[in-house]
């Protein structure tokens, strides 16, 4: 089985403009995703996709492989599928976001082992545990419950599941990481939006709208995606005390 990793970049940022190329400990930060992700032993290859030739020098530049896509992309998944299909020999897309610098390769090699255990698997994701009171309440940590079978319910922005009896349910906070069979990415990119899907902002809901099972891996790992300058300041310190590179 062939697994490709796409990160979808776009220079644009309402809290961060120019996020992706906003220095990490003497480089871009894409290229820093980039590195991180080229660490997972389960891809071929590890491509950015974006639509600014600013990232794309960049990315270049620093020894990563990076691809032009379309500017009229409306969704990350949209640009995903556009470089899906020139990787016809790909059986696993895995789409990590451009923000996440701290990414653990073994959680990608993870996300792919799901797809070599499940001949039947189209779509898998991540969740990790969330214990504030205060997070849990904040509508841009989206939450995910799952069946005992590890497969998702429902995402919402909403605190679910309601803590009408206290302690009986973890809550959990759904990661933005993804894992595709490639001929489900390719469908799924065409698919209408759904009802649930637009009332909550939240694509993901449309493959359960239609039908289809989304594999839920929970981790432990830390995720500090870096969505303003206070996020840029921590991983930053993160990366000089732990000597990442």
């Amino acid at each position: 089985m062939k697994a490709i990793c796409v990160i979808p970049a776009r220079y644009s940022s309402t809290r961060l403009p120019g996020k992706p190329l906003k220095d990490i400990c003497g480089k871009p930060m894409i290229c820093r995703v980039w590195e991180r992700a080229s660490r997972a032993a389960s891809v071929a290859e590890v491509i950015v996709a974006t639509d600014d030739e600013r990232i794309f020098q960049a990315v270049e530049k620093n020894s990563g492989r990076a691809m032009m896509t379309r500017a009229d992309h409306k969704t990350g998944t949209d640009r995903l599928a556009e470089v899906a299909e020139h990787f016809p020999d790909a059986d696993v897309i895995v789409n990590v976001q451009g923000d996440e610098p701290l990414i653990e390769p073994a959680l990608i090699d993870a996300l792919v082992a799901e797809f070599d255990a499940d001949a039947a698997l189209q779509m898998a994701t991540v969740a990790t545990e969330l214990t504030d009171a205060v997070e849990m309440q904040n509508p841009n940590n989206v939450k995910v419950v799952v069946d005992r079978t590890g497969n998702a319910l429902y995402f919402s922005r909403a605190l679910i599941p309601y803590p009408r009896n206290t302690g009986k349910a973890a809550v959990f906070k759904h990661i933005g990481i993804y894992a595709y069979r490639r001929e489900f990415l390719l469908a799924y990119a065409k698919m209408e939006p759904t009802p649930l899907e637009q009332a909550e902002s939240l694509e993901q809901l449309r493959a359960l709208e239609n039908g289809f099972k989304i594999r839920v891996i929970k981790s432990s790992c830390r995720f500090v995606g870096v969505d303003t300058a206070e996020d840029l300041e921590l991983v930053n310190e993160i990366y000089r005390r732990e000597g990442l590179s």
